[in-house]
């Protein structure tokens, strides 16, 4: 492949975790869910959308979050993180890729994440004007191992898939 052509498809890959704290309000995927604690970050660390917004950028080779959007910024103190995720589909868009499919993983002891994993693909399916059918959303516990497992930290993974228009 000669390095001015443009490939038809790209897969991106991004990768998330915030401590967890009392006083903080959980907001995973866009939605706030009911719990005791919450993330904590300097926007509303939303660990779902950061690795949803990562795997786009990482996909179109435009670096990482941290850097279109620094905690320095204080700009960017207390945002809504679909501020981000619009910004790295536009940049996708800009580049002549849609997204494809997306699949993701949160990993969570607590609280469970089942009753709300279909308000999330819903969420993200809006946010990147896709259909639901190829929104996947997973939800995994930590198994009692780890900060995870110990209910001291959320993560999250996120895999897409974009293709040429």
């Amino acid at each position: 492949m000669h390095s001015n052509s443009t490939p038809q498809w790209r897969i991106g890959e991004g990768h998330d975790v915030h401590r967890l704290a009392e006083g903080r309000k959980l907001i995973v995927g866009g939605i706030e869910i009911p719990h005791t604690v919450g993330a904590v970050g300097h926007s509303d660390a939303d660990v779902l959308l950061h690795a949803v917004t990562d795997a786009l950028l990482g996909a179109i080779a435009a670096g990482d979050i941290g850097e279109l959007f620094p905690d320095t910024d204080e700009q960017n103190k207390d945002v809504d993180s679909a501020v981000f995720l619009t910004a790295a589909l536009k940049l996708v868009l800009e580049r002549g890729y849609h997204v494809s499919n997306l699949d993701c993983t949160i990993f969570a002891q607590s609280p469970k994440l089942s009753p709300y994993k279909q308000s999330i693909r819903e969420r993200l399916a809006e946010l990147l004007d896709i259909s639901i059918e190829v929104v996947n959303v997973k939800a995994k516990t930590g198994e009692q191992v780890g900060p995870i497992g110990r209910k001291e930290a959320i993560g999250a993974s996120a895999s897409v898939l974009l293709v040429r228009e």
